[in-house]
């Protein structure tokens, strides 16, 4: 018995491609006869998939893109120079868009709006990311509020190279987290509870906290939690709280201001000795509370907003965007424009659905 393969007739494969070429040769000799189109219908071929596969002349050349329009309301060549002239300054170097519009506008400067800095800046590639953010699981957190200065403080303690390796400098800080005020600083040569307890009593004192007003947030570190720190915080009537163990984000706003600290262009790599460090340190308190507009609190400085002077800021910022919308509407196109507002209240660990009756929320001890 004589098998296919056995005879040479080929594979199915091969069946195949031989159907195809008769049925395409087939085609052409009955497109002569009746025309193309009755001879596809005739034969099964689908006509697209037949002109695809015998293309005799060059597929159409695609139009150009158009040129894009500029928008009416957009920047001139000169405008976008100038912005970038006062970005690149020695003075706004070092500096962040939106600090750049702020001060320009309590200077009554107004050159464009903080994204079109960022979108010109982005277009020479002057904006990245710099740092790898840490990340941590959820885990059950403590929940805080204030709605004024003087309710909730955060402190901590960070470490300053000294002149040698091995030397450190311990510099303790408390920062008001809704103002962003740092209340106080200390420089010192050591980290321990004695130093720690004395830091906060006299600092409390200096701004005559009221038994029950205030909650100081830290950490868990030794000298946070040590006992004679919780009596002295239970002696003044001031509730303690505490971060999750190996969390950081916990206590954001006092890791924040080191990253600040840690980050100024002028921050050396050592400090020679502990006067040295202490002059530094001066200095970056001084910027921190007097100069830097801050983006939590609305692009003031902490100290206006620590002593009720940003109300007073942001109606003057107001009346230079005002002048500015009578001018040139037409660089507005959504709405007018108004300085951002400051937040009516500072969290750490906003809860996702709060009670709007709660005005505090207790800690954990």
């Amino acid at each position: 018995m004589t098998t296919e393969t056995e005879t040479g007739t080929g594979t199915g494969t091969d069946t195949d491609a031989h159907f195809e070429q008769a049925r395409a040769q087939a085609l052409e000799e009955l497109a002569g006869t009746v025309g193309r189109v009755r001879a596809c219908a005739a034969l099964g071929i689908n006509r697209a998939t037949y002109y695809s596969r015998n293309r005799r002349s060059p597929a159409p050349p695609k139009p150009p893109r158009p040129e894009p329009r500029r928008h009416p309301a957009a920047l001139s060549a000169a405008e976008e120079d100038r912005v970038l002239e006062t970005l690149h300054s020695p003075e706004f170097a070092d500096t962040a868009p939106g600090e750049i519009y702020a001060i320009l506008l309590d200077r009554g400067v107004y050159l464009c709006s903080e994204s079109t800095m960022y979108r010109l800046l982005r277009r020479g590639g002057e904006v990245r990311e710099r740092r790898r953010q840490a990340t941590h699981p959820p885990r059950r957190k403590p929940e805080l509020i204030a709605t004024a200065p003087d309710r909730v403080w955060s402190w901590d303690i960070t470490k300053l190279k000294g002149p040698v390796k091995g030397s450190w400098f311990c510099l303790y800080t408390i920062i008001d987290i809704y103002s962003r005020y740092t209340t106080g600083w200390m420089l010192a040569t050591a980290e321990n509870k004695e130093l720690a307890e004395q830091f906060l009593a006299s600092t409390i004192a200096k701004y005559g906290i009221d038994r029950g007003q205030l909650t100081i947030h830290s950490d868990r570190g030794s000298p946070m939690v040590a006992e004679n720190v919780a009596q002295m915080m239970t002696n003044l009537g001031v509730t303690k709280s505490h971060s999750r163990p190996k969390t950081s984000n916990d206590n954001p706003y006092s890791e924040s201001q080191y990253k600040t600290l840690k980050y100024r262009h002028d921050f050396p790599d050592r400090f020679g000795c502990v006067e040295d460090a202490r002059a530094w340190c001066e200095r970056f308190f001084d910027w921190y509370n007097l100069e830097h507009r801050h983006s939590g609190i609305a692009m003031h400085t902490p100290f206006d907003v620590h002593f009720g002077l940003a109300d007073d800021l942001r109606e003057m910022r107001a009346d230079v965007l005002d002048a500015v919308y009578r001018d040139h509407p037409e660089r507005f196109v959504n709405k007018r424009p108004e300085p951002p507002r400051l937040p009516e209240a500072a969290w750490i660990n906003k809860p996702d659905h709060p009670h709007p009756d709660d005005q505090t929320i207790p800690a954990q001890g």
